[in-house]
């Protein structure tokens, strides 16, 4: 198996994403792996006497919807990621497809360090988070 791109591979402003359907099964093993079981995730009673009405995925679980785009694509295999921002703007509700997009706003040759713009849209269109996030390509003569 080989490696992702390369520093000097990566293009200013190239994009990847990946798309991700969030289900029941997500959020309850997305709650066992963390121990996070907050009644806004996973007991619908509970969740409606929220201001959501219903149960929210948790911000870990969508987070990492963008591992997919950056580990497997952009910049690929061997990626390192040294830092990720994010700011949520609206909620993710179980059944909600929600696409995650990173494109390359900087890239630091002399550091072998990217800077990308992150995304996450639901099927609606609406971004429910928005961030920056740092990573490290892989080096050509890794294997």
């Amino acid at each position: 198996m080989g490696v992702g791109k390369s520093i000097t591979e990566i293009e200013i402003g190239e994009r990847a994403s990946s798309v991700k359907t969030v289900g029941e099964c997500d959020v309850y093993g997305f709650a066992g792996i963390t121990g996070d079981f907050n009644p806004i995730h996973v007991n619908e009673e509970y969740a409606k006497t929220t201001r959501f009405g219903k149960r929210i995925a948790h911000g870990g679980l969508v987070l990492g919807l963008i591992a997919p785009a950056m580990g497997m694509q952009l910049p690929g295999l061997g990626t390192i990621i040294l830092d990720l921002y994010i700011r949520w703007k609206a909620p993710v509700y179980i059944g909600d497809t929600i696409t995650a997009e990173l494109e390359v706003i900087d890239k630091d040759e002399a550091r072998n360090i990217v800077t990308f713009k992150c995304s996450w849209k639901n099927q609606d269109g609406t971004v429910v988070a928005e961030g920056k996030s740092k990573a490290m390509p892989p080096r050509k003569n890794q294997k």
